[in-house]
């Protein structure tokens, strides 16, 4: 079924001796400017959200472009309209400029090679059929579903690979004409050559393949006027003039067909280079049905466009060192297409907390990158709060936010962490009650009391875990009836700060809270126990 053989992989590495030179288009719609250098396209149909797998290629392509001084274009091939998903395209866009991915030429910033949507450019596959046909290398097929599905049956009862058998590839002119003039549906079909197609892939080296063997005649343009992938995909990627072709390994089997396409109009092919298959860990292939892998899915969990795009290029390959966490300007520098691998990738989204951890604990390291941790935390911050509280923002100071991402860098994977009900305390003072601090302790006061008469006296430049633990382990030493035993006493305080019955180190809270914010807490959940002597 692959009709393919590798026969070397030699002589791999990317050459632009042909890329660098002036190409002109020679589409007849419109007016198509000049252009030289590497341009490349990322070309999702708009059929649902971009996952994991569509990501890979987009960034694989900008990094391509961007590393050759080149151009990175979005096309959106929506001719499948019974597909097509509303806000998909919308969704395309926003991802990619989430991604930082964002487009040199597309829909929404234009160019000289527009349209970008394929919807809007039937006007153009229209013309470059009716040169198909004029040429003799299209001609009109008026089979019907029903007769097509006949075919089909009957190859699967004998064992065979089910293709359609050329039939109106043999009709007159005349019998064209006629069939035309009734009105019959019909659509338009290329006629493959049955010789062998050779050519070089960038990742998979020297491939030969037989697209006749394997399939009749394929469809062009459909009865609805619609263009099918495979001919829409040919005639823009030469009218835009794309010099390279990065995608997935799912397409590697259609390149003979696209190079006889390439071949009837007597164009000069781009360089094609097909990207390793992507599979999750456990050896099974990606699907948008697969909500870990949605790109939304992962923003709304927290995570950062650089953690992803680095996680993509720890499988894709692509890079010396496929475990180094880069910026991506440095992905640019140091990407190189001969190091893109020909084995499949495996998806470990395992790594994403290391990566985000490692991002976190990188940019902590420097004044510039921690002010923009606690710039980032402090929108974060202010946009749950808001929403949860009814538009009551608590007030934040820079040093709070600071201390909380120096404290707890070592515990989070993003700063979405920060933000969970677990760490809502940090935030928002908790909603405690009496019942469940004397379910711990019945008779609490005496050593609220005394706690929070020793809190009161650490002084501020000693307001650390240390010099906290210190004080916490104090306690031990208190072994008369007023006081409980020390780990019920750590429940109550934990309790009391927090609102919950477990979380980091007590000692670690307090430092968070800060001295006011934890007397503040002690003191009201006394008040709560209706205990009014408070001196």
């Amino acid at each position: 079924m692959l009709f393919m053989i590798n026969v070397c992989r030699i002589h791999r590495r990317v050459t632009l001796s042909r890329i660098l030179d002036v190409r002109t288009s020679h589409c007849r719609y419109g007016t198509v400017a000049q252009t030289s250098g590497v341009r490349v396209r990322f070309a999702p149909s708009p059929t649902g959200h971009i996952h994991l797998g569509g990501l890979r290629t987009a960034l694989y392509n900008y990094l391509f472009a961007k590393s050759h001084g080149g151009q990175f274009l979005l096309r959106i091939e929506d001719t499948d309209q019974s597909r097509f998903v509303p806000d998909a395209m919308k969704n395309i866009e926003d991802t990619l400029n989430w991604a930082n991915l964002t487009p040199d030429e597309g829909p929404t910033q234009g160019g000289n090679f527009g349209p970008y949507l394929q919807s809007e450019r039937l006007p153009i596959y229209k013309e470059h059929a009716d040169i198909l046909l004029k040429n003799g290398k299209a001609y009109h097929c008026f089979c019907s579903q029903q007769r097509l599905s006949l075919l089909r049956k009957a190859a699967i009862r004998k064992k065979e690979t089910p293709k359609y058998d050329n039939r109106c590839r043999h009709l007159t002119p005349q019998e064209i004409q006629d069939k035309l003039d009734q009105g019959v549906s019909h659509v338009i079909r290329f006629k493959l050559d049955e010789g062998a197609v050779t050519f070089e892939d960038l990742v998979y080296g020297l491939i030969q393949q037989r697209p006749a063997l394997v399939e009749g005649d394929p469809v062009i343009i459909k009865a609805d006027g619609f263009p099918v992938y495979h001919f829409a995909n040919v005639v823009d990627d030469h009218c835009m003039q794309i010099s390279h072709v990065l995608r997935g390994w799912e397409w590697l089997t259609s390149v003979g067909k696209h190079i006889q396409l390439y071949n009837a109009f007597r164009w000069t092919p781009p360089q094609f280079a097909h990207l390793p298959l992507l599979l999750n860990k456990d050896g099974t292939k990606l699907s948008k049905r697969q909500n870990d892998i949605s790109v939304d899915y992962l923003k709304v969990k927290g995570y950062s466009p650089n953690s992803i795009l680095n996680l993509i290029t720890f499988c894709g390959a692509g890079f010396e060192d496929n475990r180094k966490i880069r910026t991506l300007s440095q992905m640019v520098n140091e990407f190189s297409l001969d190091g893109v691998t020909q084995h499949s990738a495996v998806l470990d989204m395992e790594m994403l907390d290391y990566i985000g951890q490692q991002e976190i604990l990188k940019a902590s390291q420097s004044t510039e990158g921690m002010e923009k941790l606690v710039s980032q935390l402090r929108h974060l911050v202010t946009e749950t709060y808001r929403e949860r509280n009814q538009g009551q923002v608590p007030k934040i100071a820079d040093n709070y936010l600071h201390r909380i991402i120096e404290i707890r860098k070592l515990h989070i994977k993003n700063l979405h962490d920060l933000v969970s009900n677990k760490y809502r305390y940090l935030w928002i003072a908790p909603n405690t009650n009496a019942e469940t601090v004397k379910e711990i302790i019945p008779q609490p006061d005496p050593f609220l009391k005394y706690f929070i008469k020793l809190v009161s006296e650490v002084p501020e430049k000693d307001w650390d875990q240390t010099n906290l633990a210190s004080q916490l382990k104090s306690l031990k030493q208190k072994k008369d009836a007023d006081f409980p035993s020390f780990p019920k006493m750590m429940k109550v305080i934990r309790y009391s700060l927090t609102g919950q019955k477990e979380g980091p180190a007590v000692a670690e809270i307090m430092e968070m809270l800060m001295k006011e914010e934890v007397l503040d807490r002690l003191i009201r959940i006394r008040k709560n126990l209706s205990f009014q002597d408070i001196s």
